[in-house]
């Protein structure tokens, strides 16, 4: 079990957890149940050969969705099947024509089919390749459980894990989630994503060149004016005074600051298809 963070603004809740995370995931790995998972992930993966084998083994197969952050999909073992199968390299195949990336990180991690459509025989038992896919299920756990008391603490903790891996503005906008951060750290409307995703992209890199993301004082900028937003909209429920919280910084002086924020908040929408 993770620790509370209840009744907290979300930098104070980041705070808490940052400080605590060696020994939260200590703990979470050695739970029973997260324990055996992966027991039974090791002992029974490198013996798995085809797409077919591995949605068989649903106790493999789910420890694989999981760890790619992919439970709501485990019932669709057709589907994942087809998607594991799928030529890479073909922009009509169905791994290319869903834009959830997800899907393509789960496929490129697994590499059962290469790009002209090639069938491949992974080398599963290589201990690294294991170790890197428990240490994902492990940081999904982690990141889910935070995400279920504080949804804004779990955004800006799955952004720091992906952050290494948005290479354009396209790969940001393949993520909801991810998406979702970009245009709240940057005050631009969730509607935005109503449009073309060549508009999203160019008025997104007018707003922040992606570059940025390199620099560490950045991205804690970011980080920073997303979680004031959100708990601005969202307030934590058992906060006095959101206000006060979020001007509230670890030195325990008050910052001003001016916010620009839309009076109106639009749900954001997405598309499992392109």
């Amino acid at each position: 079990m993770v620790i509370s963070v209840s009744g907290l603004t979300s930098q104070a809740a980041l705070n808490l957890i940052d400080r605590t995370r060696d020994t939260q995931m200590t703990t979470l790995r050695s739970e029973a149940q997260h324990q055996r998972a992966a027991e039974v992930f090791r002992e029974r993966i490198a013996s798995i050969t085809t797409p077919e084998q591995l949605v068989e083994d649903y106790e493999v197969y789910s420890f694989v969705m999981n760890a790619f952050d992919l439970e709501d999909q485990i019932f669709g073992r057709g589907m994942m099947r087809k998607i594991f199968e799928s030529d890479p390299g073909d922009d009509t195949a169905l791994v290319n024509r869903l834009s959830d990336a997800r899907f393509k990180e789960i496929h490129e991690a697994l590499g059962f089919t290469q790009s002209g459509g090639t069938s491949v025989t992974p080398n599963f038992s290589d201990k690294s390749w294991q170790d890197g896919i428990v240490d994902r299920y492990f940081n999904v756990q982690f990141q889910t459980q935070y995400n279920d008391q504080n949804e804004t603490v779990g955004t800006v903790m799955e952004f720091r894990e992906k952050l290494d891996s948005f290479g354009s503005w396209f790969n940001i906008l393949s993520d909801r989630t991810m998406t979702e951060f970009f245009q709240t750290a940057l005050g631009m409307p969730s509607q935005l994503s109503s449009l073309d995703i060549d508009k999203q992209a160019e008025m997104l890199e007018k707003r922040f060149k992606i570059e940025k993301l390199q620099d560490p004082k950045e991205v804690e900028g970011l980080i920073q004016r997303y979680m004031i937003i959100r708990d601005v909209n969202n307030p934590p429920v058992q906060a006095t005074s959101a206000a006060i919280q979020i001007l509230n910084n670890t030195s325990g002086q008050f910052v001003p600051f001016t916010l620009d924020i839309d009076a109106v908040n639009f749900s954001g929408s997405s598309t499992l298809y392109r």
